[in-house]
C-alpha cells in the first residue's frame, strides 16, 4: 500500500498528526483542494517541506 502524503509528511517531521487531521477534516467538510494546497494555506508546511517529501519518495 502506498504511503499517503500526510503520513509521509509526519514521517519526515514536516507536520504533526494533529495538523494532518485538520487538513483531512477540511477535505471531508467539502474543501476540494489538494492536501498540500490546504496544508500550505494553513501554514503547516512550505515549499521546503514539499521538496523534502518529494525527495523521500525517490
Amino acid at each position: 500500500m502506498e504511503e499517503r502524503i500526510g503520513e509521509a509528511l509526519v514521517r519526515i517531521g514536516a507536520m504533526i498528526p494533529e495538523q494532518v487531521d485538520q487538513v483531512l477534516k477540511l477535505q471531508q467538510d467539502g474543501d476540494k483542494r489538494l492536501f498540500g494546497e490546504i496544508a500550505i494555506e494553513q501554514g503547516f508546511i512550505n515549499d521546503k517541506a514539499i521538496r523534502a517529501y518529494l525527495d523521500s519518495r525517490k
